[in-house]
């Protein structure tokens, strides 16, 4: 876990957040002793969503081929 001054944390802003992102969080210390954690959010993403493919084929030769294979 790293720990950052305030002020170290406004001048690295970009490379802290990369950094939390990576390994989970950081933490940024002011003078008068409170301490912040900084998290990258999780997405919000299913496993099911993924891109498609275009394989340049009909719907009528989809059709096709499911019935034959189902035969």
């Amino acid at each position: 876990m790293n720990l950052y001054t305030y002020s170290e944390a406004r001048q690295k802003l970009s490379a802290i957040l990369d950094k939390a992102k990576k390994e989970g969080k950081v933490l940024i210390k002011r003078r008068d002793g409170s301490t912040f954690e900084v998290r990258a959010l999780k997405e919000n993403s299913s496993p099911l969503d993924v891109k498609g493919v275009n394989v340049k084929i009909s719907k009528k030769e989809i059709l096709d081929i499911l019935e034959e294979s189902r035969s």
